[in-house]
């Protein structure tokens, strides 16, 4: 049972689990590395997450058969726990940033981290990053141009923002190792 598993690989509270896709994306295709998802977790057998339900719990088990892929577990260092688990609780029935941006009520999956992680003395813990939205050669890809553009809106690059990919870079975050496997590639 991956639930066992997970239970054994010594989950705690505020671990984040990061999603690394097993094909390309939207998202990995202009963020650093495979990473798509990242979410919290509330013990050795939930997690709090944004994604198209909007701010949820979500049990730990359903969320590792999701999608093809693997997570990968990371402890955050300098992360007041009690705090920073309640304030991701604050954010739960909003719903999901289907637009990433940075001026609205909704939040996509590292949004919830970045807003709710502070640190002992209730500081943000993650600073807001520009906002990207081009592939490695700095074009703006074309399925966001056109994401975009059908909302009657601009592409919000560099704009302040995170990204799981990104999120999973920062000095505060210690990645440690595979936890158990979503769906067959």
């Amino acid at each position: 049972m991956l639930l066992a598993g997970c239970q054994s690989q010594g989950l705690a509270p505020c671990d984040l689990l990061f999603h690394v896709a097993a094909t390309s994306n939207q998202i990995t295709d202009v963020t650093p590395g495979m990473i798509d998802h990242v979410a919290i977790c509330l013990g050795p057998d939930s997690v709090v997450e944004a994604i198209g339900r909007g701010v949820v719990t979500t049990p730990l088990d359903s969320v590792l058969q999701r999608e093809a892929g693997y997570y990968i577990h990371a402890r955050v260092r300098g992360v007041d726990r009690r705090q920073s688990l309640a304030n991701a609780r604050a954010y739960l029935g909003r719903a999901y940033d289907y637009l990433y941006l940075p001026d609205n009520d909704d939040i996509y999956c590292s949004e919830l981290v970045q807003l709710a992680f502070v640190d002992r003395r209730s500081r943000p813990l993650f600073s807001p990053i520009p906002m990207s939205f081009h592939d490695a050669t700095g074009r703006i890809t074309d399925y966001w141009t056109q994401f975009y553009a059908r909302r009657g809106l601009h592409v919000p690059e560099g704009q302040p923002g995170t990204n799981p990919g990104e999120l999973s870079q920062r000095k505060q975050v210690k990645l440690k190792k595979k936890v158990g496997s979503a769906k067959k590639f």
